[in-house]
């Protein structure tokens, strides 16, 4: 045995960046634990990161590039794969333009520089299709964020006094922040979740409520509409700062405590102590929102009304508020105003422009039915980047068959899934334990530099991106030697190097945090938020000027507002917090503990079908059926008549009924959270 010896950097097993100390021997992984000085998650790590050393030396795990022919894949030599797909990349371009080729960024690998380098690479080689698993998770709530406070604000946890969950999981989705939750409790906080489903989060909560599905949004008109009776709300804060108040007042006078009670099924004593919460806590306050809003039919609208209340509260830019936190500074690797390509009409721009004009970033969904029907143009060629559609897209059918049309489908991952093996060419990738990347901690203004503490020889994302470009005739926009060199440039505007950044580990703090900046601000003559008006907007105009509501209006769910012949309601989107999304089942430790998919249910419901936990039952949506085990909840965890289903298993994969024409207008994210189905047993 040789020496061990620890490697700190950073976990990427899911996207919350805890720091880890990695024990490596004979340049092998043999132990993952928690960095005791990392700024946010502060010595603990979950069991994905833990699992991380075990995950890494997987037998199954790619290692050769592999090249599909009629005898099914076959081993290639790296060099031969990168011609073999660059020509034909080259060839379809030729054929049916540049924009006939797109790239699709999933979580597998990184999420921030990974996506950079994939829209740098997209713009350079001449087309506007950038897809990424952020539109069907982040995106929604990204932009409704930002039409009301101009940015991608972030909870102060550590020094609230009242925390709410909107649809949010932390202890599941966000370990880290539990730990920040746990310490504003430990110093009298209170702690409030909102879901529709009792889970981790509600366990730890001085008030959980449980809306129907769907109808978050009405709770939230709900709470504003009793502060503004209550003339519990910051004035001065609201003259000064925000535009759109009166319109807001006067919609939300139609949310009553009857009509908030018979649309949610919250009763109204539940309704004041929420709102009882809200004033004697305020203004330290932080609300956050989870996929749990934005996957609904009016997603958008539900992430600006749930941050209309800290505004209202005047819980903006404060310590133990919602943080408007200034960033790093670095270079970008986007070319979007080097090479604007928007009139070359990117994919699903034209069904929802506001997406795509604040991040730019297409539609996955509408790239299904264009690769289909090729229209408005054929989309022939797609690079994918450790992404899993097959299992984690609506009409994942749908899915199977575009992919099976394309003329060339690239997929870049650790292990084989479902959708690699759809593919024409399967590359293995460099995980997080074998790249150096900077990652930010915007709570705390903190940067770190993750540390290649393994080399199995595989390629890199920069690596496979340059060498592309420049089979392409695009090289000159990948004009660093390699990753590191990458990192040198992107920090060279901070005035901060790399290695003093490498010397913290648990965080080098860019800047110190400060409140308030809208007054300071405001002072100079400039716009205390980056919003179009300058202030917090209540009403959008940019938002109204493509033909959407300029105030967060509130609307039924589909199953709430027509008759159908489905009984009950199927929820899926949420995680189990050993797995992500639709990764580590083939991690052994994990499977045995979350081996197969079951449809969670009410024990009324179960009673009703005749089932027990441990029983089959066929589930049929008006697309499609699957077969699954049940689980019998306790009456407090789910609604009587809601079912819930998670994601990411093979041979139950939900999303396969789950259907992708109920959509929100503003971000085209399909309601995950309201699917009309029938459930029977099967003997």
């Amino acid at each position: 045995m040789g020496e061990r010896k620890i490697e700190k950097t950073y976990c990427r097993m899911c996207g919350t960046i805890c720091g880890i100390d990695v024990h490596v021997e004979d340049g092998k992984v043999v132990e993952i634990e928690g960095m005791e000085e990392h700024v946010a998650s502060r010595g603990r790590t979950c069991i994905k990161g833990s699992s991380g050393a075990t995950w890494i030396n997987l037998p199954q795990r790619l290692k050769k590039p592999l090249k599909k022919t009629e005898n099914g894949f076959v081993e290639i030599e790296l060099e031969q794969a990168m011609d073999e797909i660059a020509e034909r990349m080259q060839a379809i371009q030729e054929q049916y333009g540049k924009r006939a080729i797109g790239v699709w960024k999933g979580e597998g690998i990184g999420f921030c520089q990974q996506e950079e380098l994939y829209r740098r690479f997209i713009h350079a080689i001449g087309s506007p299709n950038y897809f990424s698993n952020d539109t069907q998770c982040y995106a929604g709530r990204y932009i409704g964020f930002n039409l009301v406070y101009g940015t991608w604000p972030a909870a102060d946890y550590d020094n609230s006094k009242l925390i709410v969950n909107w649809g949010t999981n932390a202890p599941v989705a966000h370990s880290d922040w539990t730990q920040q939750m746990n310490k504003a409790r430990a110093n009298g906080g209170k702690f409030v979740t909102i879901d529709t489903k009792y889970n981790e989060s509600a366990r730890i909560s001085d008030l959980y409520l449980q809306p129907k599905p769907g109808t978050d949004g009405a709770l939230a008109w709900g709470v504003i509409r009793e502060l503004i009776v209550r003339d519990a709300v910051n004035h001065d804060f609201i003259n000064k700062y925000t535009v759109g108040y009166e319109d807001l007042k006067a919609y939300a006078q139609s949310f009553t405590p009857e009509f908030v009670e018979a649309e949610t099924g919250i009763k109204q004593e539940q309704l004041f102590a929420l709102v009882e919460l809200f004033i004697s806590q305020a203004p330290h306050i932080t609300s956050w929102v989870g996929t749990g809003l934005e996957h609904q039919e009016n997603g958008v609208n539900n992430t600006r009304v749930a941050t209309y209340i800290d505004a209202l509260m005047g819980a903006i830019d404060i310590k133990g508020g919602m943080l408007c936190t200034e960033g790093f500074g670095p270079s970008h690797l986007e070319l979007n105003d080097e090479i604007p390509l928007k009139h070359l009409e990117p994919i699903g721009a034209d069904k929802h422009p506001v997406i795509y004009d604040m991040r730019g970033e297409c539609d996955t969904l509408t790239l299904m039915d264009a690769i289909l029907t090729e229209k408005p143009y054929p989309m022939k060629g797609l690079i994918l980047s450790a992404a899993n559609p097959v299992l984690t897209n609506a009409r994942a059918d749908k899915v199977i068959d575009a992919f099976k049309q394309l003329d060339l489908l690239v997929v870049k991952d650790i292990m084989m899934t479902e959708t690699a093996e759809l593919a024409d060419y399967v590359l293995p990738a460099a995980s997080y334990l074998e790249r150096e990347e900077l990652h930010y901690q915007s709570t705390f203004q903190c940067v770190t530099l993750s540390k290649k503490v393994v080399d199995f020889g595989l390629q890199n994302e920069y690596d496979f991106l340059k060498g592309l470009a420049e089979r392409l005739g695009a090289g000159k926009y990948f004009p660093w030697a390699d990753e590191h060199a990458l990192n040198e440039w992107l920090v060279e505007p901070t005035g901060v190097s790399l290695e003093t950044i490498r010397q913290y580990p648990g965080g080098y703090n860019y800047k110190p945090i400060t409140y308030k900046k809208y007054e300071v601000k405001a002072q100079k003559g400039e716009k205390s938020f980056n919003t179009p008006s300058g202030k917090i907007e209540f009403t959008s105009d940019y938002v109204a000027s493509f033909g959407y509501d300029a105030l967060a209006v509130y609307k039924r769910p589909r199953y709430l507002a027509e008759d159908n012949a489905f009984k009950y309601l199927l929820m899926t989107g949420a995680r189990k917090h050993m797995y992500f999304h639709g990764r580590y089942r083939d991690i052994p430790q994990i499977n045995r503990a979350c081996p197969e998919a079951e449809i969670e249910m009410h024990p009324v419901d179960a009673q009703a079908l005749g089932v027990v936990t441990g029983d089959r039952v066929r589930v049929t949506s008006r697309i499609g059926s699957l077969e699954i085990k049940v689980l019998v909840l306790h009456e407090k965890e789910i609604h009587p008549g809601s079912v819930q289903i998670t994601h990411g298993w093979k041979d139950a994969n939900v999303n396969l009924i789950m259907p992708d024409d109920r959509r929100d207008p503003i971000s085209g994210f399909p309601a995950l959270k309201s699917v009309e189905v029938n459930i029977e047993k099967i003997s």
